[in-house]
C-alpha cells in the first residue's frame, strides 16, 4: 500500500487520478450485485482520454453536493468525538508501485482502516436508517477501499444535522472482492490498450 499525502481536491490530487480508476467509480466497471457494469467501456474511454489530454472533464456538481462538502469537517470532528479517535486525511491510496488504480478515503485511523463519510440530504438519510446497513449502491466503493488497502475494516458513515447517525462497520467480502479484482484487472488493461491506440493516432 503505498499513501499519498495530499490535500483531497488539490492540483496534487486531481493528478494522481487522471486516466486511472478510482473505488469511488468501481461501480462503473462491476455492479453491486457483481456483473459487469453498462458503464464500463464509457467510464474506460473517459479516463483513456484523461490519460492522453492531461485534462479532465467538470463532473456534475449541484447545490446538495456543495452544503455536504461544507459539513464534511464537522461530521468528521463528529466521528472522532464518538469514537476517541483521530481520523487521518489522506490524498489517495495505490495498492502497490504499479499505481493504475486507487482510492481516496475519507479518512484513515491508525492506519488499520478506513472511513467511507456522507452528508446526504435529510430524505437520503432517512432512507438510510430505515433500511439499515450499507447502501446497495456503495458495495463496490467500500469493498473497493478494502481491496486497495488490504485493511480489514472500513466504516460508512452518514451524518445530517438533528437525524440520527447510520454508522456500519463493513467488513470484506472476498467473493465480491475477487471478482472486483478480476474485473478491474481486465479493465485496466483494456484502458491500456485503448490509450496506446489513440497516442499511435497523435
Amino acid at each position: 500500500m503505498i499513501i499519498i499525502e495530499c490535500d483531497q481536491y488539490s492540483d496534487e490530487y486531481w493528478q494522481h487520478k487522471l486516466g486511472k480508476p478510482s473505488s469511488s467509480n468501481f461501480g462503473k466497471i462491476l455492479t453491486p450485485t457483481g456483473s459487469i457494469s453498462k458503464q464500463a467501456k464509457g467510464y474506460m474511454y473517459e479516463l483513456a482520454a484523461e490519460a492522453v489530454t492531461g485534462k479532465r472533464e467538470d463532473s456534475y456538481y449541484n447545490n446538495h453536493m456543495e452544503k455536504g462538502l461544507e459539513r464534511e469537517e464537522e461530521s468528521r470532528k463528529l466521528y472522532e468525538f464518538l469514537f476517541d479517535v483521530e481520523v487521518e486525511e489522506v490524498g489517495v491510496v495505490y495498492p502497490d508501485e504499479r499505481k493504475d488504480r486507487l482510492c481516496s478515503p475519507d479518512g484513515l485511523i491508525n492506519r488499520e482502516y478506513g472511513l467511507e463519510m456522507k452528508n446526504p440530504i435529510s430524505k437520503t438519510q432517512v432512507s438510510y436508517l430505515v433500511d439499515g446497513g450499507l447502501p446497495l449502491k456503495y458495495k463496490p466503493q467500500v469493498q473497493g477501499s478494502l481491496m486497495i488497502t488490504g485493511f480489514d475494516r472500513w466504516d460508512f458513515y452518514s451524518h445530517y444535522p438533528g437525524l440520527p447517525l447510520h454508522i456500519v462497520e463493513c467488513e470484506r467480502d472476498e467473493k465480491y472482492i475477487k471478482l472486483l479484482k478480476e474485473a478491474v484487472d481486465e479493465f485496466v488493461d483494456g484502458l491500456e490498450k485503448v490509450v496506446e491506440k489513440l497516442k499511435e493516432k497523435k
